[in-house]
């Protein structure tokens, strides 16, 4: 899905009225000093006292990120604690049931330390909580990094070893290797206690339990190292009762490799007297009384740190702590990273944003699918996501850090009022006629929770009944207001122009199974293009009840859930006098892509026709192991829109090659999916899954294989895509008012053309190449697009943009701006698309001036509008002839096309 923050104000008029090298807003300028990158959007919002919530986008040339930083003033009243430690949760799970205390609360948590994800469970740093440590780095009792907290709440980054020992009878000291560890050294003893964090103990030698000083249980080594149960004559213990002793009992054990102190503990009967000690020693300065464990260096002593060259030193989603010099400001901040929105940070880059955001020092956290962050909003009682983890899901992790702060009274100081449909940041918006469900939280004077009804009531263009539903009268501005005795909130809605049509967001639905559900919202548009969500009480609808149920979601939306398990159908929306019909399909059926009759036409290393399945087919030869085949189609192949998967036949040759097909998706990005390793002979036919998380629709650019251990050849035929069989969606028309004839078009002060002359024309576009330039009250920009966005081409061409309007806001001469750019699909990507056309709309907003994107050699010809800014497709042959008067009151374009 597409994610864009929202532009807020105070960016966009410093977009319309600065310089490009001035344009980030005051409190991101830091952020862009010395990078390439550009600060989009930005949104921020207080969590708690002395705790601020930043979150931004950037554009950098290879990428596009998405940020989350946490502002924390350290001491006062918030407090950075150990998180978790009990076996992996996930950031929400340890938030939720972490003790704040008497009359504190969680107001954020983000994930800590890296850890044995694929063992034991705990972290593999140190951790300390409550002025205890928790546990030690393994293997051995090395210091490792951290960050810590003093006992007066400041912060730094450090590093923690272990000073440990053990005491046998007789007076023999032996030195403690390990504390809670998950990677316990080759050699020597290891403790484990109640306070271990992982959710089984590592491989172990002989192990002894000890309470109150005293051997009480002597545990063998199988039995310690949990594959099976104790030897004859021993305790009966069992296995999982050694994954955490009890509260007051220490496992004291041998390294699994040790044989000599294995021998040593084996010696040990019920009752002898045994001693273990076990404490934190820093690098420097006072034991933290909070420290949860890192890996990389990012900043220190106000040096960013070069990691070029490291394994980890990749683009990745990022966890990253950083500190002011006295330790009293603290920084958390994550990247998201492996998504199309967010490529991701390499810890040099990290590095260099935490240096230029002001840490002194900062440590890299675990980063990839752990980076999660938690953060509050006024008045809810436990924090919300911000991040966008790139497993999707949360990902349990060992632990990390939660900040509480003080609870507050819980009476109410004001309220917090969202609506139904609008993103966090969003304006609201209402067509007049219909409705908006509007929420009040109550929040007290320290941000916390605040129960109690408040009274509703709207002023402007529309009312608020008692339930909180706004009610849009006529276009225009209105303010809802909740009020409780002193305590107030208001939020500003617009009203727009009356609703002309209605688009789903599915524009099909299809279901692969009976009982599966799938969801849409519907948005209005007005004459200018502004768009709202459309509220499911203001929505008639009609479909087959004995085959679908379509219900209110209760997030502004409908889900439909399917009935039977085959059937087609239509659903109709209707608002008022806009209807759309929205195609319904349930089961799965096979639709062809290719049945590579045309194999011939293929080109690529090792591939030739051969027979298929029947007929002609594709054979690929592999001549060595892990060899690789590939053949190109004669043209892109396009893949039903809502197929679930792939089906391909395979000739098999026993090899163990694995078959392959290569994709591009809506933005052009490269995708495969490959099969099983072929380990039969014969023709069958595989099943290859679509990925979930690229973007539909798909193209097929090439079939692959790779070889196996030896020399193969697969023959292949017949490419086919899993489909539920829904009917093809039917395209709105719609007919801008700009399209006019060909005295509309002489009525204009002046016109240009577009792909051929005109005797009365000022001038012709041929191309995106001319420079910008101004012409009778139109500043032209054109927009070179032959260079992809993530290569470079978006962020020139958004510092293009952003100097035209910055050029153009200040002009008094100047009354409409215009992109000029040639149709490339595949290499403007759909978020700078998105971007353009929000900086515009902004822009006439915010100026009143007009604004228009002119795509040039495009498929077709169309004119319509979004948000009031006109697009106008002028198609690779006939001509386009546009009328300008860029000071008109109405439309200050008219298009005309000739075929």
């Amino acid at each position: 899905m597409l994610s864009l923050r929202p532009l807020l104000p105070v960016l966009l008029a410093v977009v319309l009225a600065a310089p490009a090298s001035a344009l980030a807003p005051a409190p991101a300028r830091a952020a862009a000093v010395g990078s390439d990158g550009i600060e989009i959007a930005r949104t921020g919002r207080q969590i708690a006292p002395g705790i601020r919530l930043e979150s931004y986008d950037r554009l950098e040339a290879d990428r596009w990120l998405r940020i989350d930083e946490l502002l924390v003033d350290l001491g006062g009243g918030v407090r950075a604690e150990y998180l978790g430690g009990r076996g992996p949760a996930t950031v929400a799970e340890s938030a939720a049931r972490h003790p704040a205390g008497p009359g504190r609360r969680v107001v954020a948590a983000v994930n800590g330390d890296f850890f044995d994800i694929r063992g034991t469970g705990a972290p593999l740093g140190p951790g300390l909580g409550g002025g205890r440590l928790l546990h030690s780095a393994g293997p051995g009792p090395g210091a490792a990094p951290a960050v810590g907290f003093g006992a007066d709440g400041t912060g730094r980054v450090l590093r923690i070893g272990l000073a440990g020992s053990v005491t046998l009878p007789g007076g023999a000291l032996h030195p403690l290797t390990g504390y809670n560890a998950a990677r316990p050294a080759a050699e020597g003893l290891c403790a484990y206690t109640a306070d271990w964090p992982g959710t089984r103990l590592p491989a172990l030698g002989s192990a002894v339990s000890v309470r109150d000083g005293r051997v009480t249980v002597a545990v063998p080594a199988a039995s310690a190292a949990g594959p099976r149960a104790g030897a004859p004559g021993s305790p009966a213990h069992r296995p999982e009762r050694l994954q955490r002793p009890e509260p007051g009992t220490t496992l004291l054990a041998a390294a699994a490799g040790d044989k000599a102190a294995a021998a040593e503990l084996a010696a040990l009967r019920p009752g002898v007297s045994v001693a273990v000690a076990a404490r934190a020693v820093p690098d420097g300065g006072p034991v933290p009384v909070v420290a949860v464990g890192g890996r990389e260096a990012l900043v220190v002593a106000g040096v960013p740190q070069d990691h070029d060259g490291e394994a980890n030193n990749t683009a990745a989603p990022r966890t990253a702590v950083g500190f002011s010099r006295d330790g009293r400001r603290m920084r958390i901040l994550t990247v998201d990273g492996r998504q199309r929105d967010s490529g991701g940070l390499t810890l040099t880059a990290l590095g260099a944003l935490m240096h230029r955001l002001g840490s002194y020092e900062a440590l890299n956290l675990d980063g990839g699918g752990s980076t999660t962050l938690l953060a509050g909003l006024s008045g809810a009682a436990v924090p919300a996501l911000e991040n966008s983890p790139s497993d999707g899901p949360l990902r349990p992790v060992a632990n990390g850090l939660v900040l509480t702060a003080p609870a507050g009274s819980g009476r109410t100081a004001g309220y917090r009022i969202e609506s139904l449909g609008a993103a966090a940041g969003e304006p609201t918006r209402v067509f007049p006629g219909l409705t908006r469900t509007l929420t009040a939280t109550g929040y007290d004077a320290l941000l916390g929770p605040a129960p109690g009804a408040p009274v509703w009531f709207g002023e402007g263009a529309g009312t608020v009944d008692a339930g909180g539903v706004f009610h849009a009268v006529r276009p225009g501005s209105a303010t809802a207001h909740a009020r409780r005795a002193t305590a107030h909130g208001a939020l500003p809605v617009t009203v727009l122009g009356p609703l002309t049509r209605i688009r789903p967001t599915q524009p099909r639905i299809g279901l692969a199974e009976q009982g599966e559900k799938a969801g849409f919202r519907l948005t209005g548009y007005d004459a200018q293009g502004a768009a709202a969500v459309v509220e499911p009480r203001d929505v008639a609808l009609e479909f087959d009840r004995s085959r679908w149920d379509v219900a209110d979601d209760g997030r502004g939306g409908f889900t439909v859930t399917a009935l039977v398990p085959r059937a087609t159908g239509t659903l109709r929306a209707a608002v008022g006098t806009a209807r759309v019909d929205i195609p319904l399909g349930v089961g799965l059926v096979t639709l062809p892509v290719t049945d590579l009759a045309d194999a011939g036409d293929w080109s690529g290393p090792g591939a030739s026709v051969a027979q298929g399945h029947p007929g002609a087919g594709l054979a690929l030869e592999l001549p060595a192991a892990r060899a690789r085949g590939s053949a190109v189609p004669p043209r892109p192949l396009p893949v039903p829109e809502l197929a679930r998967s792939l089906t391909l036949w395979v000739d098999g040759d026993g090899s163990g090659a694995r078959p392959a097909v290569g994709l591009a998706d809506a933005d052009g990005a490269a995708v495969e999916v490959a099969g099983p390793a072929v380990g039969w002979s014969g023709w069958r036919e595989v099943t290859l899954a679509l990925p979930a998380t690229a973007r539909p629709p798909f193209t097929v650019t090439r079939l692959s294989a790779v070889g196996g251990t030896g020399p193969g050849r697969l023959a292949l035929d017949t490419l086919g895509a899993r489909t539920p069989p829904t009917g093809p969606a039917a395209a709105p028309v719609v007919r801008d008012p700009v399209v006019v004839g060909e005295a509309g078009i002489r009525a204009r002060p002046w016109r240009f053309a577009v792909g051929g002359g005109d005797p009365g024309a000022d001038f012709v576009l041929t191309g995106a190449d001319r420079p910008g330039f101004v012409h009778r009250g139109v500043r032209f920009l054109a927009l070179d697009t032959a260079v992809p966005t993530l290569a470079g081409g978006g962020l020139s061409r958004m510092r293009a943009l952003r100097e035209a309007l910055a050029a153009a806001a200040r002009e008094p001469a100047t009354g409409a701006l215009a992109v000029v750019r040639t149709y490339a699909p595949g290499t403007v990507d759909a978020k700078e698309s998105a971007l353009t056309d929000r900086l515009l709309a902004e822009f006439r907003r915010t100026t009143g001036k007009r604004a228009a994107v002119l795509t040039l050699a495009a498929p077709e010809f169309a004119a319509t509008r979004s948000e009031g800014v006109l697009s106008v497709a002028a198609p690779r042959t006939g001509r386009t002839l546009v009328g300008v008067d860029a000071f008109a009151r109405g439309d200050w374009l008219a298009v005309r096309h000739v075929s």
